[in-house]
């Protein structure tokens, strides 16, 4: 089969792979009909994510139809549905699966001694990302091989288009959660930083859960113009002080909740914070570029929450931990626990409350698919969401 193989920083290739095979009773086989590329893949694009090997199999936003069913699967699987699978591999029976924390789930991560060396404990199986998280082969190919199948999927109608539905993958629940994670009142501002994928899914779920006020920072004018079509305000960074600009928005108060949809590549516009971080990333004397964190935890309302859906991969410095603790902010962070929200989240769409489609700004095949890496990750042709059809 072609699939889209990693062989380096930069280096994403379309390549004849091996199709996957059965190898555990719990395994299913699906072609994969839609893929795409998220903002963490250009994590791995970019080698700023440890425990990445040449050979590896890109993606983990994907979806397609049952082909082959291991027999311990065939219980909650048959040959033909049609399924999106999660990013995180789930095996539904730990502890943290029962408590619907699906993204620490205890028994999926293969490699799960190099993820509590690296983090102190393992997390999930995750499809398409490094060997610290199990080093599974990823979902931008024909064919794609689900482990713990019976459990780690969505069955979804045939009523609604492959466009409406991939996003249930990742994108849309991680929006949601990291907006759920804020505890939303009525009276809320939020701020998202990010307008990327994750930022828009993240823009309309704290909208659904009745923010009276969404505020959006980039400086990509197309991100900016999809932010407020989707009713946020918006705040350049290159053409003004975001905290500034916040204060004013909120009488000099800040957001009661702030959103981080960017995680460890955060830009920003010559300040000395933003230098600071790219010169220490560049020896490697910092893996992640925390510009945004310090942001957030500035000029966050006292008692107010941080939320994290923007992905870290280690060490981060000049975190202002006594502004954090003295104005008794909260701060939730995780993985996404996909199908915690899934049920509600089909059935908000099959009502008609939102279309994830709207995000998608580039389809290609697989063979244009090392090309739309860069091209997603310099934002070029206003590039937001790229689909893939195998």
């Amino acid at each position: 089969m072609r699939a889209l193989v990693w062989h380096g920083a930069q280096d994403i290739r379309c390549d004849t792979v091996p199709d996957p095979k059965i190898e555990q009773d719990r395994d299913a086989i699906i072609k994969v009909t839609s893929c795409a590329i998220c903002g963490s893949d250009l994590h791995l694009y970019d080698h700023f994510m440890p425990g990445m090997e040449k050979g590896d199999i890109m993606g983990h936003e994907t979806m397609g139809e049952v082909v082959e069913v291991g027999k311990g699967a065939k219980d909650a699987l048959k040959v033909g549905d049609r399924v999106v699978i999660p990013f995180t591999i789930i095996c539904g029976e730990c502890d943290q699966c029962k408590r619907g924390f699906f993204s620490v789930c205890e028994r999926t991560n293969r490699n799960k001694h190099m993820a509590a060396k690296a983090f102190g404990h393992t997390t999930a199986g995750l499809f398409g990302y490094t060997h610290i998280t199990g080093g599974y082969p990823g979902g931008q190919a024909e064919y794609l091989r689900v482990p713990f199948a019976d459990k780690t999927h969505i069955k979804v109608p045939s009523t609604l288009s492959d466009e409406q539905l991939l996003f249930l993958s990742d994108i849309f629940p991680t929006g949601w959660q990291a907006a759920v994670q804020c505890d939303i009142q009525p009276t809320d501002t939020v701020a998202i930083w990010g307008a990327g994928p994750v930022g828009q899914m993240a823009i309309r779920s704290a909208i659904l859960l009745g923010a009276k006020h969404v505020v959006c920072i980039d400086n990509v004018p197309e991100r900016l113009e999809m932010a407020r079509a989707g009713g946020a305000s918006t705040i350049n960074f290159s053409e003004e002080s975001v905290i500034e600009r916040l204060f004013q928005m909120t009488a000099g108060k800040g957001p009661e909740k702030c959103i981080d949809s960017v995680g460890m590549e955060a830009h920003a516009t010559a300040t000395i914070d933003a230098m600071y971080d790219r010169a220490k990333q560049a020896v490697m004397l910092e893996s992640d570029r925390p510009h945004v964190l310090r942001e957030m935890i500035y000029v966050c309302r006292p008692a107010g929450t941080l939320s994290v859906p923007g992905v870290y991969g280690g060490l981060i410095d000049k975190v202002p931990m006594g502004a954090f603790m003295n104005k008794g902010l909260t701060m939730r962070t995780g993985q996404t626990h996909v199908n915690r929200w899934t049920d509600d989240l089909l059935r908000r769409i099959e009502e008609g409350q939102i279309d994830p489609s709207f995000v998608i700004t580039h389809r290609v095949g697989l063979e244009d698919g090392p090309a739309m890496y860069k091209t997603f990750r310099d934002k070029k042709d206003g590039c937001i969401k790229v689909v893939i059809r195998p």
